[in-house]
Order: structure tokens, then C-alpha cells, then sequence
């Protein structure tokens, strides 16, 4: 079945293209000796040429039309096979076939060109109103090889559009990718940190209970789509080309970054007991802040789906080369299913109301340990959960 799409006047532009089509028409008249050549573009209603060599004044050009029913290359577009008459008058099956009569002439070939895909395109077609000797291996054998180079370059200038239709389309994306990470990087984080500043200044005056408790939930809620912000602005460049980026220092005192992310998120969760234990003695080369956005988000992560009568225990501590960080809390176990997917994108396991989120957060934490060689690992049961970064001390 042919599945390509019809459009003859692309077909004709697509052959004209092809600089080796006029130089396979030229040979096949001079080692044949018939006097007119050409590639037709043949479906169930057209006949159309779309290369033409003519010595004797057939007078087709390309775009020219026959009516299909008239033509062999109609019968061969059915049977898909070559049909090749030496003299007509001779042919027991030509003899009396309306064609030769209908255009005048006695020696005939037409193999079917086709596609890559199995679709049939036309035929690679000569006739002369001499008789002629091209029923042999040789003359087959030549039209063979032509018929599949015209399929192949055909194939290839198809290709070669695709491949230009996807390259415009990409550069498009890239383009939209720089306008979405502006927008998150700029347009959005500037106004959130202005009514998280706001929110703050709030909760420090002396404000009756209703007006402390709705600065709360606006303070709590900027927290949240700042992560969602920072996450998505990750994700993108992760998946757009960037990667997670790192700007590498060395942090003489490790444990400093930590309390600086635990003080953040008191704030949010003034309540809660958060239980810091960190013996790190010798200097770490990291990014401060990206671990800091990977500590917070596990920190956070513990804090929202915690106990929330039990402490969160923090620990970071060196182990030979390596620095290892785990965040412990109480409460209902991670379920099975979820562990499998846990720092796949977009996947969020159970969700209760009031802790939504996009399902990025772990994903953007793994992709910020296996930027720093390091490994992000998750362990969950009745006891309790703990997420653990382990890497190097030094990434240099």
C-alpha cells in the first residue's frame, strides 16, 4: 500500500534537485540507443514526468501529463515489476497492447522506483520508435541500479528537509527556553521575594492573631513557590541543554552552610524541632548553593510529611574522603511502588492536601549529587525515613 503523500509539484522540484538524474538519463539513451528517457511520478490517477531526456521529439517536459490508464507504468504500478520489449510487433503480449499503438513506439523498458519504506514513487522509463535490444542482463541490471540511486537520493533529500524542519523547530525551542528560564530566573523569583521579605517584616510586629496567622500563610506559601521556581528552572535546563551547572568553592566550614538553610526553614516551620549534628573538620569543595537547595529540600521534605510531635534529625559527618549528609524523620513509611520512582521528574507517591508540589524537587536533589560525583539515596520503614547525600570532600 503506497502511504506517501501525493504532491506532484514537490515530486518534480525534489527530482530537479538531484544533479545525477539528467547524467542517468543521458547514459541510459546512449547505451541503449532509444531516444527518450525519463522519471515519472506515477499514482492511481496520474501519470506525470518529473525528468525528462528527449533525442526524439516525444514532446513531454517535465510536468508533463499522461493519462495514467493509457500508460504500462500504470500496469507496473500495480504488479510492481519491470517490463522491458525489445520490438513490439514481436512481443506476444505487447503485440496488440493499446499503449505502443497510442504513442508510436517498438522498444520499451520501465522498472518501478521505490522507496526506503516500501512505497512505490514512478518508474525509470525509455521508449524509441525503433526497435531496440535491452532485454538482456546487462541493460536490467543498469536500470536496476539507477532506479534504486533515484529512490536513494530521493530518500535523502527527504531527509535532508526533515532534518531542516527539525533544526528550525529546535532553534524555535531554544528560543522559547531562553524567553521560559527568563521569565522563572527574573519575572517571577523578584516579586516572590519581595512578598516573602514582606511576609517576614509582618510576623516581627506586634499583630493580632488573625493578621500574624494570614502573614504566616503568605510567608509559607512564597517559601513554596520559590522551590517550585528554583525547581523548575533546574528541570528546564537540565532537560533543554544546560545541565545543572556548579560554580565550585572551598567551604572551610562546611557545617556553617547547613545552619544557614535550617535557620531558613525555621522560619517556615517555627513549631518544629529540627536536631543538628555535623563533625566536619576539614574543608569541603562544593557549590554552597546547590547543596544548600538539596539539603533544603530534603529538610523541607522531612519537615511536611514528618511526625510533627517528633524531631527531625539532621547529620552530616566525613567518612574517609567523603562527606555524608542524612536527614531522619519520623512518620508514615514511603510505600514500595514509590521508592521505585522516588527521584524520577513529576513523581509525587502519596500527596495529601495542603503538600502540593510538581514532583521535582528529589529529581533536581539527584541531579545535584551526581553533579558533584556524589549519590543521593533513600531508605524508608515503620521507624523511620532518612534521604542520604553521600560525595567526595573535594570535587576539584
Amino acid at each position: 500500500m503506497n502511504t506517501r503523500i501525493t504532491n506532484i509539484e514537490a515530486d518534480i522540484e525534489t527530482l530537479s534537485r538531484i544533479s545525477a538524474v539528467p547524467s542517468i538519463l543521458d547514459v541510459i539513451c546512449r547505451t541503449t540507443g532509444m531516444g527518450f528517457a525519463a522519471v515519472a511520478r506515477v499514482t492511481e490517477d496520474r501519470w506525470v514526468a518529473c525528468a525528462v531526456k528527449d533525442n526524439i521529439s516525444f514532446g513531454l517536459q517535465p510536468g508533463g501529463e499522461l493519462k495514467v490508464e493509457t500508460t504500462i507504468c500504470h500496469e507496473i504500478r500495480q504488479h510492481q515489476q519491470p517490463v522491458i520489449i525489445d520490438h513490439v510487433l514481436t512481443d506476444t503480449h505487447y503485440a496488440d497492447h493499446h499503449t505502443p499503438a497510442m504513442y508510436g513506439f517498438q522498444s520499451y523498458i520501465s522498472v518501478p522506483i521505490t522507496l526506503k519504506d516500501g512505497s512505490f514513487f514512478g518508474t525509470l522509463c525509455a521508449i524509441d520508435p525503433k526497435p531496440a535490444k535491452v532485454n538482456t542482463p546487462e541493460v536490467r541490471k543498469m536500470f536496476d541500479l539507477f532506479a534504486e540511486l533515484i529512490a536513494f537520493h530521493l530518500q535523502s533529500v527527504e531527509e535532508l528537509a526533515s532534518a531542516q524542519a527539525n533544526l528550525a523547530e529546535e532553534r524555535e525551542t531554544a528560543e522559547l527556553r531562553d524567553q521560559f528560564i527568563a521569565i522563572l530566573g527574573h519575572d517571577l523569583r523578584n516579586p516572590i521575594g519581595a512578598i516573602s521579605t514582606v511576609a517576614q517584616m509582618l510576623l516581627r510586629m506586634p499583630l493580632e492573631d488573625r493578621i500574624m496567622r494570614l502573614a504566616k500563610i503568605v510567608q509559607d506559601s512564597s517559601f513554596r513557590i520559590k522551590v517550585l521556581i528554583d525547581n523548575i528552572l533546574d528541570f528546564a535546563r537540565g532537560r533543554l541543554g544546560e545541565g545543572i551547572s556548579l560554580n565550585l568553592l572551598e567551604y572551610q566550614n562546611f557545617a556553617s552552610l547547613l545552619n544557614q538553610v535550617i535557620t531558613e526553614l525555621q522560619l517556615v516551620w517555627p513549631d518544629r524541632i529540627i536536631e543538628p549534628d555535623f563533625e566536619i573538620t576539614e574543608p569541603v569543595t562544593c557549590d554552597g548553593g546547590r547543596i544548600a537547595q538539596l539539603f533544603s529540600n530534603l529538610l523541607a521534605n522531612a519537615l511536611t510529611h514528618g511526625q510533627p510531635d517528633a524531631p527531625v534529625k539532621v547529620q552530616a559527618i566525613q567518612n574517609g574522603k567523603d562527606v555524608i549528609l542524612s536527614v531522619h524523620n519520623q512518620g508514615k513509611p514511603i510505600p514500595d511502588a514509590a521508592m521505585k520512582r522516588l527521584f524520577q521528574p513529576f513523581e509525587r507517591g502519596e500527596v495529601k492536601p495542603g503538600q502540593q508540589g510538581l514532583g521535582l524537587g528529589l529529581y533536581i536533589a539527584s541531579e545535584i549529587a551526581k553533579a558533584h560525583n556524589g549519590t543521593l539515596t533513600a531508605k524508608s520503614s515503620p521507624d523511620e525515613t532518612c534521604f542520604t547525600l553521600r560525595m567526595p570532600i573535594s570535587n576539584t
